[in-house]
């Protein structure tokens, strides 16, 4: 029993030990085999440049660095050249430089915002041609000095005209340091551009500025104030669209002369405005408008309710410029607001009546009573409700509320010309910042060209700030960067990680990478194991 296991094992150890090995592998198969494993991964890596490139997101390279320094302010520091010229025919030349410069140090001396320069320069005789000459060299203020008995000052409602009347006396000798005459002067012209140097003032101060390029003495008042106004007025635009609407309680009115009206009281100011604003214009009747309000007198809370735009059929913005609504209702309403008296105050019976309100950076209702059978509303009639208009544009607008008409308007320029400058350069470093906080965003060339061109401008607008051109590059530069920062491409692939990437192309090439890669080791092992062998029979060789 035990043999045939025995013969049997025997005859099985036998048969394991006579196996025979696989033939060897041919010289050419193993080259074909190597060949045919590189040339896959010489396809892979060619490939996978390509493929890298075109799925990575286009950054193009913006100057972060100088972006940011706008941004803070480093790279400007707004300065505000002013000349004022002074016209004194009646002093002798040396009376009149004597008292320039008396003029210009006591100025200086009272001002105490750097960036605020009132520079003072003597003018020719007063003639007309010199007087156009030096509007055109946009001399922000003329000041005229005439003899007279008392020291007074008169500020011409119509021009940029200054007229101060002084005695003989108080002309400074040669050889004085200081002058009553200059003094009063010097204090005139702070006076007069102190809503100017406030305005500018506030800007500086909410924006991020380093500490020490800040004016400072600006009031918690003053600043309250300031702010109020900036949220009254509307954001500035190069164009603005105004609609004249007409509104009625009944059937009639059914006309009115709004376009004769507005040639007449509001035509000279949308003239003046026209080098800082365009404007549109449009007009409407409704002949029929539910107030919303029953009552005849208009409490201040009852104003919400009355105006609403949802239901009162208002034209819409034009060509993407913002609106601005004159609306005049033609009703029995007024506005009141209960004031106790001054015998009895705790009567509140007492009601104080207006015909108009302005909605910030809405525009404004005026309300007109007409007797109900008038079938047209006449110029006359339309005067005082465009005149209202008119100061009203002037307030959404952000026109300063001190001086003369074209004084104003000069100021505005600049307080525009540094809102402008301001956000441009906060746009540039909030694209900075994007820029910085998100590396997957794309960034298309044309926010590159765009970044350029903003600080190209706003080099030329802060060497030119105060003037025209000054304003037109500000302009061109807050335009630019909100073209930059709000370009589509970029917003459209606001993130785009690599882990995208990953995850869509890892199940299409990862079947394809393990055949490979398993290969690739194959060959490595392969090849190392020939080297040793190599090795050892060259060793071998030596020892024979």
């Amino acid at each position: 029993m035990t043999e045939p296991t025995v013969v049997a094992g025997a005859v099985i150890a036998s048969d394991k030990s006579t196996r025979k090995p696989p033939p060897p592998e041919k010289a050419s198969d193993v080259r074909r085999r190597t060949w045919v494993i590189l040339s896959f991964w010489f396809i892979v890596l060619c490939l996978l440049p390509i493929w890298w490139r075109t799925t990575t997101i286009y950054r193009a390279n913006l100057p972060l660095d100088e972006m940011l320094e706008w941004a803070d302010g480093k790279a400007c520091r707004p300065v505000f050249p002013l000349r004022i010229s002074i016209q004194a025919d009646a002093l002798q030349e040396q009376e009149a430089q004597n008292l320039l410069r008396l003029t210009q140090h006591a100025l200086d001396d009272l001002n105490d915002f750097s960036g605020h320069h009132l520079r003072l320069q003597l003018s020719p005789p007063s003639t007309v041609e010199h007087q156009s000459r030096d509007r055109d060299d946009d001399t922000a203020l003329i000041i005229r000095l005439v003899p007279g008995e008392f020291t007074s000052s008169t500020l011409d409602p119509y021009a940029p005209i200054l007229d101060i009347t002084y005695p003989p006396n108080t002309i400074p000798s040669p050889t004085s340091s200081s002058s009553s005459l200059a003094a009063y002067v010097a204090s005139q012209l702070r006076t007069t551009f102190a809503e100017e140097q406030a305005i500018i003032s506030y800007l500086l101060s909410t924006n991020s500025m380093p500490t020490e390029h800040r004016p400072q003495g600006l009031t918690p008042e003053a600043a309250e104030s300031l702010s109020k106004r900036t949220t009254r007025s509307l954001k500035y635009a190069p164009t603005y669209h105004l609609t004249f609407s007409l509104f009625t309680s009944g059937p009639l009115p059914s006309s009115w002369d709004i376009e004769a009206a507005i040639d007449s009281y509001m035509r000279p100011v949308l003239d003046v405005l026209s080098p800082i604003h365009n404007f549109t214009i449009d007009t409407q009747v409704q002949l029929y408008a539910s107030p919303g309000v029953q009552s005849q007198i208009l409490n201040k809370e009852d104003l919400s309710s009355f105006v609403n735009a949802a239901e009162w059929p208002l034209s819409p913005s034009i060509g993407g410029a913002p609106t601005i609504n004159f609306i005049l209702f033609v009703g029995n309403q007024t506005i009141g607001s209960t004031a106790p008296s001054s015998d009895n105050p705790d009567d509140a019976t007492n009601i104080t009546t207006t015909s108009s309100w302005l909605l910030p950076q809405w525009g404004t209702v005026y309300l007109l009573s007409l007797p109900p059978s008038s079938p047209h509303v006449s110029l006359a009639t339309l005067k005082q409700p465009l005149l209202t208009f008119t100061s009203h544009l002037l307030s959404l607008t952000g026109t300063p509320q001190s001086g003369s008409l074209p004084l104003r308007l000069s100021t505005l320029a600049r307080i525009r010309s540094a809102d402008l400058l301001l956000r441009a350069s906060s746009t540039l470093g909030s694209l900075a910042r994007l820029s910085l906080a998100l590396p997957s965003i794309a960034i298309p060339g044309s926010v590159a060209d765009g970044v350029q061109k903003t600080m190209a401008h706003l080099r030329l607008a802060c060497e030119t700030l105060g003037g025209a051109e000054g304003l037109a590059h500000a302009r061109i530069a807050e335009a630019e960067a909100e073209r930059a920062f709000f370009e589509k491409s970029m917003v459209g692939q606001l993130y785009f990680p690599d882990e995208h990437k990953i995850a869509v192309y890892l199940p299409l090439l990862g079947p394809m990478a393990v055949p490979l890669a398993m290969g690739l080791l194959n060959i490595v092992k392969e090849w190392t194991k020939r080297r040793r062998e190599k090795k050892e029979r060259g060793v071998e060789k030596k020892n024979v």
